[in-house]
């Protein structure tokens, strides 16, 4: 005989020849010859590789003191101790003791998709959990349309989706819904002329309409270039160059009219549009250069034309009125002499003639 002890948070398994015979709790035992004990941690899981589970659970005494969680195949269990999370157990079985610690279990079927079990998402940054979730992040300025096996269920506005991850397929496709700018930059295009252009031509657009956008059209905004590019090169053609670089709003005016309809079954509603810049290539660049340098300068003589027609009547009017009022003629002979005096230190007239003339002559010499 051998007395044993098993002290409070314990357990002990009693064992004959390696044949299970009896648990033993808390308290003073006795062994008999032959018999040997297997102690346990009521606070941890029960781990045993000796005997069978299936041989201990026919002991009843031993079995109520047990958690038996069995796990399928296609379901997970979370295990939470005293309310704090422990583990996530995948397919099979499991023994944890009651009595020492408070434990409870979540089951989770993992054979559907929507996850509808009560989990607290701070769990799902765990590796052993998150590795079994397909996580999906909707900005709040986006809409998704939500596939499973490639049908479509619903659109998902901005969020954080979450699905267990099976062999079922799951996809979502998500659109931006804010504003958004198209570019066509550089087009190389031929006027009515045969003026060769580049044009740099830009468009803002939303998406009001996600499904048609997305599972009608195959690359919308593929689509929405190619229309608007089109239409920019069929007005482009019917202008000269000039016609062009005056009427550009004109242009972008209708081009918006011609594009919207067709937009709108791509689910894009187009909100304006314009020619941003029209470029000239090198060669019709030095033309036009030089055409504005000739206007430019043909321009110019004729305001000096019309500043020397003012100069020379204004001078004919003083002429006229000279003549017509010899007081005024003395006024104007002052007016060179005070003029004169300022610049000459000594000047002698002499009187065989009019002072005008003698000025006249002295500044001809």
């Amino acid at each position: 005989m051998r007395k044993v002890r098993i002290n409070a948070g314990q357990a002990g398994l009693v064992f004959k020849r390696g044949d299970y015979k009896r648990v033993l709790t808390e308290g003073t035992h006795w062994l008999t010859l032959g018999e040997s004990l297997v102690k346990y941690n009521l606070a941890v899981p029960f781990q045993n590789s000796t005997v069978a589970l299936a041989v201990l659970l026919r002991d009843e005494t031993l079995a109520n003191m047990w958690h038996v969680i069995d796990v399928l195949d296609n379901e997970l269990v979370i295990v939470f101790k005293d309310g704090k999370y422990l583990q996530t157990l995948t397919a099979g079985r499991y023994v944890f003791w009651k009595g020492l610690v408070t434990y409870t279990f979540t089951r989770a079927d993992l054979s559907k998709i929507y996850i509808t079990e009560k989990i607290d998402k701070g769990l799902f940054g765990k590796y052993e959990l998150a590795k079994y979730v397909r996580t999906f992040e909707v900005a709040a300025y986006e809409k998704a349309v939500l596939l499973v096996d490639d049908m479509y269920v619903k659109t998902l506005t901005g969020g954080t989706y979450r699905f267990w991850r099976n062999d079922t397929s799951i996809k979502i496709a998500k659109v931006d819904l804010r504003q958004l700018q198209l570019e066509i930059s550089g087009q190389e295009l031929l006027t009515k002329d045969k003026a060769a252009i580049r044009i740099n031509f830009n468009a803002q657009y939303k998406v009001d309409d996600i499904k048609k956008a997305v599972l009608n059209n195959k690359d919308y905004e593929k689509q929405l270039y190619v229309l608007m590019q089109l239409a920019l090169r069929g007005y482009v053609g019917t202008y000269s160059l000039d016609e062009l670089l005056e009427n550009k709003e004109a242009i972008a005016k209708a081009v918006f009219e011609d594009t919207k309809t067709a937009a709108a079954k791509l689910g894009v509603s187009v909100i304006n549009c314009g020619i941003r810049d029209v470029i000239l290539t090198g060669e019709m660049k030095d033309i036009m250069n030089r055409v504005l340098i000739a206007q430019k300068q043909a321009q110019a003589n004729v305001i000096t034309r019309r500043e020397e027609t003012a100069s020379t009547r204004s001078l004919l009017n003083t002429a006229k009125l000279m003549e017509e009022n010899e007081m005024l003629y003395k006024l104007k002979e002052m007016e060179y002499v005070e003029k004169i005096a300022e610049k000459i230190g000594e000047i002698t007239l002499h009187g065989n003639g009019g002072m005008v003339k003698q000025l006249k002559e002295i500044f001809t010499k």
